[in-house]
């Protein structure tokens, strides 16, 4: 709570100095930041849903965008405050100036309308498969991960995304988890629930982290509303696969995984489903396939990357041990704010073929 609060002061106190206009449109301008990070805390409380739908979406938007705003204002002043010290960049620029004030301005809106754009734009990943079955002909599976719905990924984007799905004509569905944002009210109001009925593959899905944020009863209800197979440690014969689902990492008394692949039919191509990609030997271990994973994101804006590669062994994109391949997806969807900096929103067609 304390570095969020000095990095907000200390962007407040750096704006302060560089706006050339009279004290009361300064304080004006501060007092539209305080708003916007009090918003911020607004959005992750429950009594957001208590709000009108509208002013909640509006709360939502403004909150999150603004703390993702605000990183990158922290990260533009301490770089210019660098240049100050070594007299690269004058006194004069970062005080009272119009100049400095258009600068940081326009370096700001180059960015966040280049990361919102980025997000909007959903990149298909393509990757191949194989098996020693004698399959009659390859099987596509579209994958995702991570496409929090809710209060800023609304219906109309969810029809959208559906169309890309459809537009593959896959035989499955697979998603990581992650479904839901952190509520279910956006999702019952708008009834996004029939938008998966038009889905012309079966879904398979586990859980993720944000299905227990938004409450667990409403999110099995809600898997159950759109026709979602859900796995929560169990497993599906799905034609030549075996899909298994992990319940989510949030639960301390999951399932091990070993208890999962005990007794699983021999031949079939074995895709696991775990939100998040923790303990990938373990996965190796069990003599597993395929593992897909989300939850990362890839960090959603740089510089956020470095910290989850730092975190994970694996934190986007393909990834071997052994006989065992993995895929961790940045996601389709996205946490908060829609901007995509440094990383992508994707979707994944994946042709499981017979191998040569």
């Amino acid at each position: 709570m304390l570095l969020p609060v000095a990095a907000q002061l200390y962007v407040m106190w750096r704006t302060w100095q560089l706006l050339p206009f009279p004290v009361w449109a300064k304080v004006f301008a501060l007092l539209l930041m305080v708003v916007a990070f009090a918003l911020f805390f607004v959005a992750l409380m429950p009594q957001l849903d208590r709000l009108p739908m509208g002013l909640s979406i509006t709360v939502y938007h403004i909150g999150t965008s603004w703390v993702i705003i605000m990183f990158y204002l922290l990260m533009l002043w301490l770089a210019l405050d660098m240049l100050r010290v070594f007299h690269v960049v004058p006194t004069s620029f970062l005080r009272h100036s119009w100049a400095g004030a258009a600068t940081v301005f326009g370096l700001m809106t180059v960015v966040f309308v280049y990361g919102y754009v980025h997000y909007r734009h959903k990149v298909r990943v393509p990757l191949t498969l194989t098996t020693g079955q004698r399959l009659s002909r390859p099987l596509r599976i579209v994958m995702t991960s991570d496409w929090h719905l809710g209060y800023h990924n609304r219906r109309a984007e969810l029809a959208r995304w559906v169309d890309l799905v459809n537009a593959e004509h896959p035989d499955l569905i697979l998603v990581a988890g992650d479904i839901i944002d952190r509520s279910i009210r956006p999702l019952d109001e708008q009834h996004m629930a029939e938008e998966f009925h038009r889905l012309t593959a079966p879904v398979y899905a586990c859980l993720g982290n944000h299905e227990y944020y938004s409450g667990e009863p409403q999110a099995l209800r809600f898997y159950q509303e759109a026709g979602i197979h859900l796995l929560r440690d169990s497993v599906a014969e799905v034609g030549p696969l075996v899909v298994i689902g992990r319940d989510d990492r949030t639960n301390p008394h999951r399932l091990p995984l070993a208890s999962l692949t005990e007794d699983l039919p021999e031949g079939k191509y074995c895709i696991v489903l775990d939100h998040q990609p923790y303990r990938l030997d373990e996965v190796e271990a069990a003599h597993v396939d395929f593992q897909l994973s989300g939850h990362t994101h890839h960090g959603q804006v740089w510089p956020a990357s470095w910290i989850t590669n730092a975190i994970y062994e694996c934190a986007f994109g393909s990834y071997r041990r052994g006989k065992t391949q993995f895929y961790v997806s940045s996601g389709i969807g996205i946490w908060g704010g829609k901007f995509r900096i440094g990383t992508r929103s994707e979707y994944v067609v994946a042709e499981l073929k017979t191998a040569e």
